[in-house]
């Protein structure tokens, strides 16, 4: 095949073509592209190709044999020196200068990575313990299809803004009105995909570089990287078994999950979301309420979440859809308080001038405005509770020694406490490993020094593979050489 260069930039550079032709394989061999051990072309042929003659040709091989940059063998013909390695094309390499947010982002491990069993026995499964999305069989299908044939029907093609679907928007209004006490207008939810991408662009709207940030410890790690990202100074908020402890905090910005603690579960009692509000009103500050899976509740009294009880316009609210719709449709939102709504409008139209998953929007809409939606949610509220009470009841009885479990009225997922040390923990964790069973390090979470702790997701697996697990579980346990008092 002919040896291609780019010959036309070369020779806008150089006065003559001969001087063109070197530079561009001198540069080619630096680059990489014409690598050791290559084989060029004869002069004849990259005579032909780039219409010059052989004498010229010639004369370029020879500069480049005088420079060390090609090897010559009579009857062969010209190679690509081997002396030419791949770390001298490295080092001509330039380096980039990142922002300083790049110079943050590019230093977080914020991809999630896969925890993977020891080598198993053929027949043996793993239970994964690890919070999935909602699986595919406990979505109602023909509902949801009939909602998207209903759009496709309307034929309406309108383009919307970067806020997301009106309908959507008005949907979700309606819907926060109905269930958690939210009085929103349609026109302050901006919709995104994920609540992540929302939060994300909250940090970069609120938070200036060097600024105190106050976030629970422990938390979600999410939340921790695009403040960090931002360059925001983080105050760990301890957390107990009241939810977070609230302080005469010097910071302008608050993280927190009221109605359901991540990960711990803890629900924030009235006394402390009042203070919480009080200490915003008197610093005036911001609050960033994460309500990520309070959806799902099997016991007690119905939380309110804190926007609930915001007179001044201080807290944002952050929803999201990820654990109650299937997995190809990924969308979050947040209730703003008026003044904030074009700037974060204006700062999503950078990453998504046209919202995505346009279609998936206003069949949500129409989805929800039918009522599936709604009967949707009461049927997996009873499912998962089945699901969350059989867990329970199931590691009471198989595995009380090494846990002492914080479960709650709702979530998809119950934190459990080690009852003893870190060496212990990870020795029981391998054995649990080596049986095929797979749980999340809840000191993850964390952004201090913690004791072990685990996270256990459960509403995605069927009661036998729950049982199976916990079983697998006590026999680790029953392998340990330690015991707890």
């Amino acid at each position: 095949m002919e040896l291609w260069l780019p010959m036309d930039s070369y020779e806008l550079q150089h006065r003559y073509k001969y001087e063109a032709l070197y530079h561009a394989l001198r540069d080619a061999i630096h680059a990489g592209t014409l690598v050791g051990g290559t084989r060029l072309p004869s002069t004849r042929e990259l005579a032909r190709q780039y219409e010059m003659s052989r004498g010229s040709v010639a004369q370029v091989y020879d500069m480049l044999l005088a420079d060390g940059y090609v090897r010559a063998h009579r009857g062969s013909g010209t190679f690509v020196s081997d002396t030419i390695t791949a770390q001298e094309h490295a080092e001509r390499e330039a380096i980039i200068q990142l922002s300083p947010w790049g110079e943050r982002v590019s230093t977080l491990n914020i991809q999630n990575q896969k925890q993977q069993p020891s080598a198993l026995a053929p027949e043996q499964r793993v239970i994964n313990f690890h919070v999935q999305r909602m699986p595919a069989e406990h979505f109602p299908q023909a509902e949801w299809k009939s909602a998207l044939a209903a759009v496709h029907r309307s034929g309406s093609h309108e383009q919307s803004g970067a806020a997301g679907d009106p309908e959507l928007r008005e949907a979700i209004a309606s819907h926060l009105r109905w269930t958690r006490g939210i009085q929103a207008e349609a026109s302050q939810i901006v919709l995104f995909s994920g609540s992540m991408q929302g939060i994300t662009l909250l940090t970069q709207l609120l938070i200036p570089e060097g600024a105190a940030v106050v976030l629970e410890n422990p938390g979600y790690q999410g939340i921790a990287h695009a403040v960090k990202s931002c360059g925001g100074k983080i105050i760990p908020a301890e957390v107990d078994t009241g939810g977070i402890i609230p302080q005469s905090w010097e910071a302008q910005t608050l993280f927190v999950t009221p109605t359901r603690q991540f990960p711990t579960g803890a629900v924030l009692g009235l006394d402390r979301r009042r203070a919480i509000l009080e200490w915003a009103s008197e610093r005036n500050s911001v609050i960033i309420e994460d309500d990520y899976d309070s959806e799902f509740r099997w016991g007690g009294r119905p939380i309110e979440p804190l926007k609930v009880l915001d007179r001044e316009q201080r807290v944002i609210y952050v929803g999201s859809f990820s654990q109650t719709m299937v997995a190809s449709i990924r969308l979050g939102y947040a209730v703003l308080p008026p003044s904030l709504v074009e700037p974060l409008i204006a700062a999503k139209a950078l990453y998504e001038p046209v919202p995505p998953a346009l279609l998936e929007q206003r069949a949500l809409a129409k989805f929800m405005s039918r009522g599936g939606y709604l009967r949707h949610l009461r049927r997996l509220t009873r499912l998962y509770g089945e699901r969350h009470a059989y867990f329970v009841n199931e590691m009471k009885r198989e595995l009380p020694e090494p846990f002492l479990m914080q479960p709650g009225d709702a979530g998809l997922h119950i934190y459990a406490s080690w009852k003893g040390d870190i060496d212990s923990y990870k020795r029981f964790k391998a054995l649990a490993q080596e049986a095929g069973v797979i749980f999340r390090d809840a000191i993850r979470y964390w952004l201090t020094p913690s004791p072990p702790a685990a996270c256990f997701g459960f509403a995605h697996l069927e009661k036998e593979e729950i049982q199976e697990g916990i079983r697998r579980m006590r026999l680790a346990w029953e392998k340990c050489t330690f015991s707890f008092r």
